[in-house]
């Protein structure tokens, strides 16, 4: 089966999802990151999950792939991304996939794992930033406090741990929630 263009999670539905899927394991979050952007960078299936507990070497997080893609996997890591290894898994897993909403007056709280970011209904503009205790929490907090949403970087972009990962689910659903909000 060969694929053009990119490849997105629909990709693995239907008679796709047979595919056998790897794991890889990385010593670091900086290094799990680092590793999706090049992956994806070069059209190929990948997402970033929380490994089982008998896989972690240390990092909290692995990187989904196809394995009939490894060969041109290893190339593209070999390039700089160091790992632990590559492993073959069955069935499904998801990195925390914990999303709450609480809404108060005039202000919508999103918590994705540990962090939260809370956003004005009507303006769309981030108030607050909590949570976590990652060294780039701060950073992130003068980068988006202050903005509209669809107007603030993302988190996994210019964050480096898994603290920026969860603040950038907490900002892709805060953004589907007020967009949706915005129609009615």
């Amino acid at each position: 089966m060969f694929w053009k263009g990119k490849r997105t999670s629909a990709d693995e539905s239907g008679p796709q999802s047979a595919i056998e899927k790897g794991l890889v394991i990385f010593n670091t979050v900086e290094e799990a990151i680092k590793a999706e952007k090049l992956v994806r960078k070069n059209d190929l299936y990948c997402r970033l999950l929380a490994p089982p507990p008998e896989l972690r070497k240390g990092c909290d997080l692995a990187l989904e792939i196809r394995l009939v893609e490894l060969p041109v996997i290893n190339r593209i890591l070999a390039n700089g991304v160091p790992h632990q290894g590559i492993y073959p898994v069955k069935g499904n897993l998801e990195l925390l996939d914990v999303v709450k909403v609480t809404h108060y007056e005039g202000y919508t709280m999103v918590k994705a794992g540990n962090m939260k970011l809370t956003f004005d209904d009507i303006t769309g503009m981030i108030v607050n930033v909590s949570g976590g205790g990652c060294p780039d929490i701060p950073f992130l907090n003068i980068q988006l406090v202050g903005k509209r949403l669809d107007q603030a970087p993302r988190p996994k972009d210019i964050g480096a741990t898994l603290c920026a990962l969860m603040l950038d689910r907490a900002l892709e659903e805060s953004l589907m929630i007020w967009e949706e909000n915005k129609k009615c």
